[in-house]
């Protein structure tokens, strides 16, 4: 008799992801068995995550590890890190790491953590020669995500979600996009893996636990289950677009920068919008606009330049970055 439903799910995800860091792996010519993490919270996604890493590494040569990171957010977050700790060692799982992080103030406290996590994970991967990092995102993850890139308005890219691999060199794996959130927790009960629910998942003051608790509910409840589903489908068709309309403006770039490196308007006139907006983002961050702080209202002036020309002067962007339109031509300058 095979496993539990739940947990041959997640160990066949597991399965795929390992296969696939594998080939990158003797691709590159590299020796060896490569090293693969999982980073770990101890909530049920990333302990399901880890139980599965823990089963299918040994069998495919895979050294799997793990590590936590302790935010420092909530008293006893040390103490919580360690636990975590000894349940991946339990899992037989080495090397396994804590890192404590501190978590500044940038773009809120969600971004925050965000981008102190992914920093520690960077640095221990590298510390470790890690071929890879698994996340335990699902695809209910994905659908709030989605959502959230709806309710920004800023376009394709942003209703694309996450990507299964992300990072330096794809080392960001996620295998769970494809899992939901109630597989991955069955799988834990089944396997009788205890799991650590953080309080920051279901406090109001977090807009993603808010989608989570009240936003996404609320639409089941008024369009039916497959919400979650869809939303996460549209995820991929819309990543799909964004892909082929990325390519198509690097293409584009070509035919309409002019040899003292201004942008001719005619050509960018010519493009449909969604591939002139690109090639305008692409040239402005060139310039020195951090793409962070760039957003699509600001892309919509720069391209008024071109299709609603009404005399307008320069228009200033963040890093300093300057547009202006001149003659037949669009200059973009740092100053």
């Amino acid at each position: 008799m095979g496993p539990h439903p739940a947990v041959a799910a997640i160990r066949l995800a597991v399965r795929r992801v390992l296969h696939d860091v594998l080939n990158d792996h003797f691709a590159q010519d590299r020796q060896g068995s490569p090293l693969v993490l999982v980073a770990c919270s101890g909530g049920a996604d990333s302990m399901a995550l880890a139980s599965a890493l823990a089963f299918e590494a040994p069998k495919l040569g895979v050294r799997a590890g793990g590590v936590t990171i302790d935010h420092g957010l909530q008293d006893g977050s040390d103490l919580r890190a360690t636990e975590v700790a000894l349940r991946l060692r339990a899992l037989r799982l080495d090397p396994v790491e804590t890192v404590a992080v501190q978590v500044g103030r940038g773009g809120g406290p969600e971004a925050a953590a965000r981008d102190a996590r992914y920093a520690a994970l960077d640095a221990t991967a590298e510390r470790l020669g890690a071929a890879a990092v698994l996340l335990g995102h699902t695809r209910d993850d994905q659908a709030e995500t989605v959502l959230l890139g709806l309710a920004r308005g800023s376009g394709t890219r942003s209703l694309s979600g996450m990507a299964a691999t992300t990072g330096r060199d794809g080392r960001y794996r996620r295998p769970f996009l494809d899992v939901d959130r109630q597989t991955a927790r069955k799988a834990c009960l089944i396997q009788s893996l205890p799991v650590w629910d953080d309080p920051h998942n279901t406090d109001p003051a977090y807009t993603r636990s808010r989608l989570r608790h009240e936003g996404l509910p609320a639409l089941e409840k008024a369009l039916g289950k497959g919400v979650v589903e869809a939303l996460a489908r549209t995820a991929q068709l819309s990543r799909d677009d964004a892909d082929a309309l990325d390519a198509w403006a690097a293409d584009a770039e070509g035919t309409v920068l002019d040899e003292s490196g201004g942008l001719d308007i005619a050509a960018l006139f010519a493009l449909p919008p969604a591939v002139r907006r690109r090639v305008l983002r692409r040239a402005v961050i060139g310039a020195g606009s951090p793409a962070g702080s760039l957003f699509a209202r600001h892309i919509e002036e720069v391209d008024r330049l071109i299709t609603a020309w009404r005399g307008q002067g320069a228009i200033n962007l963040p890093g300093r970055v300057g547009v202006r339109r001149q003659g037949g031509r669009l200059v973009i300058r740092q100053g």
